[in-house]
């Protein structure tokens, strides 16, 4: 089999700044917590609940920064720990909904059951919350558009920042109204937005997980651009997949329409890649020269 390889560098990410984010949330969930208990608030508990499952989410957003940008790749992992990151991600999206749904449960049986909330405490601690959760988006921006472990970890401190809000709100309106069923309430609508927030992570992980192409490529569109190059009779046994959020794999087999020279395959190889680089953004890629070979010439193998 012939090949022909090209790879980017993968972009820095800033660990230092996700590991301050778990010192931050780390503060936040045992203020929550112990403000929860004496205040006897059921979405400032949930709050606390949510910070702690962010505390391991963002422990292990950090554990897979750290595999997947000093770990090299070996005999035994020719791949490094590339994908560490997109199952931290995929852990992280899928504890969000597990705990959202678990809370939605316990506020829709507080609604019926109010009790009575300190609404000074709960005042206090979601302030605490916005001011902290802001610091940790902030650090995690520009880092989550590059990088979807990096983005599960932004999305879990943007929702803390606004559950906090929300709490704030209801704390208010309990301490000057003795509103108490909006604790309850503002506790479910919590739990859509973390269920909302998160669906697209867990999907866009497993998709990774499960070898899908990128939605964003049509694989028929690089067919026909290959095809245009002269000399190519056909391509078959296509299959792309991403190894991470940025590194897209093509490989292939190519038939020539002549009996060419390993050195016309390589420059052949050359514009293939550099057509696969601009035109889809696919920077790793591996071609098996074919010439008059008997062989199944379906697009896509059906094994």
């Amino acid at each position: 089999m012939g090949g022909h390889h090209h790879h980017n560098g993968g972009l820095g990410l800033n660990g230092r700044n996700l590991f301050l984010t778990v010192l931050l949330n780390l503060v936040i969930t045992l203020a929550q917590f112990i403000g929860g208990i004496i205040s006897g608030s059921l979405s400032l508990m949930s709050d606390a609940v949510h910070n702690l499952s962010d505390v391991f989410s963002l422990i292990a957003s950090y554990v897979a920064y750290l595999l997947a940008n000093r770990k090299k790749q070996n005999l035994k992992q020719t791949f490094g720990y590339k994908r560490a990151e997109i199952i931290a991600a995929l852990l992280n999206a899928a504890s969000l909904i597990v705990i959202a749904v678990l809370l939605g449960i316990e506020a829709v049986k507080r609604i019926n059951n109010p009790e009575p909330i300190d609404g000074n405490i709960v005042i206090v601690l979601s302030l605490v919350g916005i001011i902290a959760n802001g610091v940790g988006v902030l650090l995690l921006r520009k880092d989550a558009a590059h990088n979807l472990n990096m983005r599960s970890a932004y999305l879990h401190l943007l929702a803390d920042m606004l559950t906090s809000f929300a709490v704030l709100a209801g704390g208010l309106l309990i301490k000057y109204f003795n509103i108490y069923m909006v604790d309850a309430v503002l506790t479910i609508l919590i739990s859509l937005f973390l269920i909302y927030s998160s669906w697209k992570i867990l999907t866009d992980s497993l998709k990774i997980l499960m070898l899908f192409a990128p939605e964003h490529i049509i694989i028929k569109d690089i067919e026909d651009e290959i095809l245009k190059l002269q000399g190519i009779r056909n391509i078959h046994h296509v299959h792309v997949w991403q190894l991470n959020d940025k590194d897209t794999h093509f490989e292939a087999h190519i038939e020539f329409i002549d009996n060419i020279t390993l050195s016309e395959f390589d420059k052949k190889c050359e514009q293939i890649e550099r057509l696969l680089s601009e035109r889809f953004g696919i920077h790793h890629c591996n071609l098996q020269p074919e010439w008059d070979r008997d062989d199944s010439k379906e697009f896509i193998i059906q094994d």
